[in-house]
């Protein structure tokens, strides 16, 4: 059994522990959230994960028209060294495929210093909706370099009527234990946030992200050891991420994050 085997029962556990329902399209598995929170998407079958199962551009194809149908993201999600007929199939199907780095923690990893404006979320933390709408403001702006998104973003993007629920969602997960999450906060001010989503012995780091306006000043850094800490404590012994590009990799490599392959998310051109 390897890393990557544990890493693809998390992926197909995780969805179903999340109250989403499998759709099973042969070699892809469609999973389909109900009653509310993140939508899901669709994935390799478990069974045929790693043992050569082909994927075929019209099994893809099967899928997206039943996305359509129940109007959810057209969304794929997979591992290329587990499935490597799979970006084939969906570039001929017509979807873009976005890569990524796919990293876990090493064993023998030194967690860098608490960073003294980083603590836990907890369910119901005032500050909770704003550290769910950081990372949102921040991806709108991907990469590492200083933007203009700061403070006065933030709280107009929390006037967002969206926020109440995902804010909801999110502490639901908090006050169950599904999640954890952390933030940098400055003068009351959300700067940077995370989560992690701790499932029997692994935990996925997820959504980490600094304002623009604040980044470079390892804030988000701070966040990720502080979810990596979290995470240990609750007795995951495999934390893992995927980085939005090469550049914010080389920020994970130095909480100790070492590559183990390529995540691939597959969707419509923008």
């Amino acid at each position: 059994m390897t890393i990557l085997d544990d890493l693809e029962r998390y992926y197909d556990t995780v969805p179903r522990l999340g109250g989403a329902r499998a759709e099973d399209f042969g070699p892809l598995t469609l999973f389909v959230q109900e009653g509310g929170g993140w939508p899901y998407y669709a994935r390799p079958t478990l069974a045929g994960a790693g043992d050569g199962a082909e994927v075929t551009a019209e099994a893809v194809r099967r899928v997206r028209e039943r996305q359509r149908e129940l109007g959810v993201p057209e969304a794929f999600e997979w591992v290329a060294e587990t499935s490597p007929s799979l970006r084939a199939a969906a570039e001929a199907a017509g979807l873009d495929v976005h890569a990524h780095p796919l990293m876990v923690l090493a064993t023998d990893a030194e967690p860098p210093a608490p960073h003294p404006e980083v603590r836990l979320v907890g369910a119901d933390d005032p500050l909770l909706p704003a550290a769910v709408t950081v990372p949102k403001l921040a991806f709108g702006a991907p990469g590492t370099a200083l933007g203009e998104a700061g403070p006065a973003e933030l709280a107009q993007a929390l006037a967002d009527p969206g926020t109440a629920d995902r804010a909801a969602h999110v502490s639901a997960r908090l006050g169950s234990g599904r999640s954890g999450m952390a933030a940098a906060v400055r003068d009351g001010v959300v700067l940077a946030s995370g989560m992690h989503n701790p499932v029997g012995g692994v935990a996925e780091v997820v959504a980490v992200g600094t304002l623009p306006a604040a980044r470079r000043q390892g804030l988000a850094l701070g966040v990720t050891a502080a979810l990596v800490a979290d995470a240990r404590a609750r007795g995951a012994d495999l934390v893992f991420l995927s980085a939005g590009d090469e550049d914010v990799a080389r920020i994970y490599g130095r909480a100790g994050f070492r590559r183990v392959g390529t995540a691939l998310i597959a969707e419509p051109a923008a």
